[in-house]
């Protein structure tokens, strides 16, 4: 049987950004042509390489990779994934092209979201004296030029403020970083943005400052040393390797207090990029299911036809619709807010609660749909030649980047708890409701949070409120 590879549905895309119609049908058909394939052979030859030192006896650090990956990745930067918003066309051409990229290859997204999130926070909080140099090549679709977001140490990443031991030390009109950062993606990048705690701020997440680590010193020396790179079960097509800073020279993104907020900002946007990136790969598990489904024959008849399958593939679709109108409006309200600065507003609050909710719920789907999509292959969705397995070990990755689920739901509450953010949502989706479904939106969180140790029953009701404004969203698109 021949193996047709799908392309990339362009609905999602053209309603993140209606404009680009034809140069998002281009660049989807160029996936399916030839991105498709390029793609398959890099996450098959597995861990890219670490070139530690050139001929001449210098530290290097490179990142050798199998033949295509930059081309792969050289494709979307030129469609202007990153250098369109900073332009002044909104998030929007972000996601859009994300969304068709992730649906073929969701680790690759992670280079452009990184990027792009440094390249916001150098043009937001930068100074232009030292930020225009290492900002100015994003613009620029063809430099290649790359950022990073490094905030995890070996203490993990989930409370920043107990593990993050980096330090930075003022010196001149910069900063010197020492410390190690362990999950350090996109590694090799040309500039990061660097979570570090400087010389004497208090402890705790209050702390932390965000800095700007260019990969050279002025001098044209190495400024932070790659100890190995990580073996990762999927997103191969991104390096993820473990970062020496030792005295590295950096740039202070904000001033005392404000350091945290930075690293949200960042994060945020991470976590929205996640959730498209999550809703790509569950809708491309559908589209493969449901294709093998209608040419396998089982007991004399195609597996589509059977009534379990075809409940199953019914219910898959509905989850897969919510998860995608879930991450589209996670996506929508990112790009009305992310000009703004503290204090935050509503519009704001709002916002981060619909993060946590798409960014835990579509990875939630994605599991389950990539899972579900192996079933229905049989044996065959267990062989690495066929790929199909491949949108598991990818879906179980965007389940834990940028937070786990206990992170999405803890952070989500808490929001809630400290603004309201629920009411805020139940307002934004007034128009959409059906009558009683405000109180069903409203009271399970109400009651959380007047009850006694809401963090155990934290995750329930917040998977549970995911789940009906998923359904909301998917009946109101």
């Amino acid at each position: 049987m021949e193996q047709v590879v799908p392309e990339a549905p362009l609905e999602p895309a053209c309603a993140l950004a209606p404009a680009l119609g034809a140069e998002l049908a281009a660049y989807a058909a160029w996936w399916r042509e030839e991105g498709e394939a390029l793609s398959c052979a890099v996450d098959r030859a597995g861990t890219p390489w670490l070139r530690t030192w050139d001929r001449q006896g210098r530290r290097e650090d490179g990142v050798l990779w199998s033949g295509g990956r930059d081309r792969l990745l050289h494709r979307g930067y030129a469609a202007g994934v990153v250098s369109r918003a900073l332009a002044g066309a909104g998030l929007g051409p972000f996601f859009a092209l994300g969304w068709i990229t992730a649906y073929h290859d969701p680790g690759l997204y992670c280079p452009y979201t990184v990027s792009l999130a440094t390249a916001l926070a150098l043009e937001k909080y930068g100074d232009p004296a030292w930020a225009a140099p290492l900002l100015d090549p994003f613009r620029d679709p063809a430099s290649g030029w790359e950022g990073a977001t490094w905030m995890t140490e070996r203490a993990g990443g989930s409370d920043l403020g107990a593990g993050v031991e980096t330090v930075a030390a003022p010196e001149g009109g910069a900063w010197r970083l020492t410390g190690e950062k362990y999950f350090a993606s996109n590694v090799g990048a040309d500039v990061a943005v660097v979570a570090a705690r400087p010389a004497g701020a208090p402890p705790g997440v209050r702390g932390l400052g965000l800095f700007a680590v260019p990969r050279r010193r002025p001098d044209g020396g190495l400024n932070y040393r790659v100890r190995r790179l990580k073996d990762k079960i999927g997103t191969r097509s991104v390096a993820t390797g473990e970062v020496l800073l030792e005295g590295a020279v950096g740039w202070s993104l904000g001033g005392p207090g404000e350091g945290i907020y930075r690293i949200l900002e960042v994060l945020n946007l991470s976590r929205v990029a996640n959730a498209v990136a999550a809703a790509a790969l569950a809708r491309r598990a559908l589209d493969e299911a449901t294709a093998y489904a209608r040419v396998r024959v089982v007991f004399g008849r195609p597996l589509a036809r059977h009534p379990l399958f075809a409940a199953e593939a019914r219910s898959m679709a509905a989850a897969v619709d919510g998860a995608v109108a879930l991450a589209l409006e996670a996506a929508r309200c990112l790009d009305a807010v992310w000009r703004v600065r503290p204090p935050y507003d509503d519009a704001y609050h709002r916002f981060r609660l619909l993060a946590h909710l798409a960014k835990y719920h579509t990875a939630e789907v994605a599991v389950a749909a990539a899972r579900w999509a192996m079933e229905a292959h049989g044996g065959l969705g267990m062989l690495a030649e066929q790929g199909v397995e491949r949108l598991l070990r990818e879906a179980l990755i965007l389940a834990t980047w940028e937070g786990t689920p206990h992170r999405q739901a803890l952070d989500g509450i808490e929001v809630c708890q400290r603004k309201g953010a629920h009411r805020l949502l139940a307002a934004h989706l007034a128009p959409r409701l059906r009558r009683g479904e405000a109180e069903r939106i409203l009271r399970p969180v109400e009651r959380l949070l007047a009850g006694a140790e809401p963090e155990a029953r934290a995750r329930a009701v917040f998977a549970a409120l995911a789940r009906r404004v998923a359904a909301v969203l998917a009946r109101g698109a």
